[in-house]
This record gives structure tokens, C-alpha cells and sequence, in this order.
């Protein structure tokens, strides 16, 4: 199949290629603004499917979105029907075409010209309004308020805030690929004569400002955001997708002594703690238990030993634990615990409890096993 793309340059247009390559679909037409106009023509002539992204946003002067929405809409369905060539067409409006504005009323007037043309040729068209868009590669201080805030927050800038209460309606870049991926196999949503992406979301700007401060902070904290919470989920990878190049990685606090040390890695509010725990040969860790904090223990690198001890016996449990042999050993409550670094270099653990460490309330009671 052979696919053409205009505004191939573009946020939607870069995250829908490379998504289209993963996916195994190799012939495709690139087309932006900067491309040869006489292509144009050539490639119109066999592509089996067009993804019209191109358009104007940010011009000099609102003539300019006449030009760019609608002139150039017209050049594209007037090579296609003067190759005789009638497959589908998706379009990328906005949700704005239902606003009397320049921008708005230059995409209602696309939205036209490929309705009219359809009716025209019988060529199937499939035409999108797109809400705000949120995602890698979109172009900050331009036309985004989120691809802006992500950027600002997360180079430490101020942002400009007007009205905390304006609600937005956001799609996700990758629910919009995944979309329109579909259209092409002809599995399209259609709501009335428009097509949408069935995913979108409301929320209002304050909220999106909290939570992405929130992520801000989340390096000093060790908490991670609720992952159960979808849009939550998708903003924060947005938000590390704009981090400067020079600060992807960051420190953490080790709690180092004479036996090695231990360092919390991440914290959640419903998914317990995360840490790493380095003993050095010979030393022996832990002799407590918990009434209701439950952990596993995964040594990635040396050997040790885990021993147990129900507290009400003299029974002694043993585990033998190495690097070499990765298992995970659930920690029971009610049984006082201990592990020894049995081998001859530093022994690394990776910890997991199911709450995070609370200095108030420890749940942790000294007991030789």
C-alpha cells in the first residue's frame, strides 16, 4: 500500500510515519513544505490512501489560513481527481472549525472542499476535528499550552497561567495514531459525518499545571504518578519527553555505613517502596519482622543466605539466594528475618515492601532469628 502523508514534518505527522514504519508499511510519500511542488502531482497519481495533516496554524497574517488550509487542500484534491485517482482522503480539522474565527472558519472551508469532493468523485473521506493534542515531539511556545508547560517545568521556567478553571479537551498523541492507523484498514469511529478519536479527555488547566509540577518534584520525592490514571500516565511520559538532554539522570539519597547501604529507589502511594540494598561480605542485615508490612527480596549480584524465624519457634529457616540464580523470596509476616552476604564481593538487592517507610508508624520490631 502506498501511503501519503502532507505535513509529514509536523508533530501528527512525525509520530504517525514512525508509527506506520513499526508497523511495516514501507511505501510512503512524504510530503511538507519544504517538498518539491511538482511531487505533488506524482505522488497523487498511485497512493492508495492520503493522510492530509498539512496546514496552517501560527501564520504572519489570517490570510495566511486561507493559503494554508484551503488553498493547499484544494491543489491536493485537484491532483487527485485530475489523476483519476479516488482513495480515501483523511483530514486533520479541528474542533475550532466550529468557531467563528480566522483559523476556524479556514478549516471549516477544508472541511467543505472534501465533503464537496466527495460527493463529486465518490471518494470515501474521512474527516477528523481534532481537540488539543498532547504528546512527544510537539513544538513548545508555539500552539500548545501543554507541550509549553512541559517544556517550561521542566527546564525551570515560569509559566503564565490566565485562568486556572479553563476546561480542555486533550487527546493523546499515540490514541490519535492508533485511530487513524484504523481509518486505513478502513475501521474509521464515525460519529455522524466526522470521524473521532475515541479517546479524549476533559480536564481543566489548573489540573494540568498541578500535576505537572508534581511530576517536577516526583525526583525528590521518589514518588511516581497513578499509573492506573490513563491520562495521568500519558502526561508523564509528555513530561519526561521534554526533559533538557543534560538532566535525564539524578541523584538519590544512600544511606551508607559500615555495612554497605541502602537506597530508596521509588516510592507509591499504592504499590509500596523500591529500593536497593548493598551488604558487603561477611555482614548480616535485618533480625526483625513486621506485623503487616510484607517485602521480597531479589539478590542480583553475590550470594547470601535469607534465614527465618516464626516468632513463637525455634525453627530456623534458610535460603540460599545468588546472583547467578535470580529468585524472588516473599518475606512473611510474623516471622523474624535476616540476610547475610555469604560470598566475597558486595551483594546487591533488590528490595520491594508494600508500604512506603513510615517513621511514625514502622511496623518493625528487633528479633534476633
Amino acid at each position: 500500500m502506498k501511503i501519503l502523508v502532507t505535513g509529514a514534518k509536523g508533530f501528527i505527522g512525525k509520530n504517525l510515519i514512525v508509527e506506520l514504519k513499526n508497523q511495516r508499511y514501507t511505501d510512503i510519500y512524504e510530503y511538507d513544505i519544504d517538498t518539491e511542488p511538482s511531487l505533488l502531482n506524482i505522488y497523487t497519481k498511485d497512493c492508495d490512501f492520503v493522510f492530509h495533516l498539512a496546514g496552517v496554524n501560527r501564520p504572519q497574517n489570517q490570510e495566511q489560513y486561507m493559503e494554508g488550509n484551503v488553498g493547499f487542500t484544494s491543489r491536493l484534491l485537484e491532483s487527485l481527481e485530475k489523476n483519476q485517482n479516488t482513495c480515501p482522503v483523511m483530514y486533520s480539522s479541528s474542533i475550532q472549525a466550529a468557531i467563528d474565527n480566522p483559523y476556524g472558519q479556514s478549516k471549516k472551508a477544508g472541511e467543505d472542499l472534501l465533503f464537496e469532493y466527495s460527493k463529486k468523485t465518490g471518494a470515501k473521506v474521512l474527516v477528523y476535528r481534532f481537540p488539543n493534542v498532547f504528546g512527544k515531539w510537539c513544538k513548545p511556545n508555539y500552539n500548545s499550552a501543554v507541550a509549553t508547560f512541559c517544556y517550561n517545568i521542566s527546564h525551570g521556567l515560569p509559566i503564565t497561567v490566565n485562568d486556572r478553571s479553563t476546561m480542555m479537551t486533550l487527546v493523546y498523541i499515540d490514541d490519535l495514531v492508533e485511530e487513524l492507523i484504523n481509518a486505513l484498514k478502513g475501521n474509521e469511529t464515525r460519529e455522524g459525518y466526522f470521524c473521532v478519536v475515541p479517546v479524549t479527555y476533559k480536564i481543566t488547566l489548573g489540573e494540568i499545571v498541578d500535576l505537572l509540577q508534581s511530576f517536577k518534584k516526583c525526583r525528590e520525592t521518589l514518588n511516581v504518578p497513578d499509573m492506573e490514571n490513563e491520562f495521568e500516565k500519558k502526561l508523564y511520559s509528555t513530561f519526561l519527553s521534554y526533559l533538557p538532554k543534560n538532566q535525564f539522570s539524578y541523584p538519590i539519597k544512600m544511606n551508607v555505613d559500615s555495612r554497605g547501604s541502602f537506597t530508596e529507589i521509588i516510592r507509591t502511594k499504592d504499590r509500596g517502596q523500591f529500593s536497593v540494598n548493598i551488604i558487603k561480605p561477611g555482614i548480616t542485615k535485618g533480625n526483625h519482622w513486621h506485623h503487616t508490612k510484607t517485602e521480597k527480596f531479589l539478590v542480583v549480584s553475590g550470594k547470601g543466605i535469607i534465614r527465618f524465624r516464626r516468632i513463637d519457634s525455634d525453627e530456623i529457616i534458610e535460603y540460599y539466594v545468588s546472583g547467578e540464580k535470580l529468585e524472588v523470596v516473599d518475606i512473611p509476616i510474623g516471622y523474624t528475618h535476616n540476610i547475610t552476604n555469604i560470598g566475597e564481593i558486595d551483594m546487591v538487592t533488590f528490595m520491594w515492601a508494600n508500604e512506603p517507610f513510615n517513621p511514625d508508624r514502622p511496623d518493625t520490631y528487633y528479633l534476633e532469628v
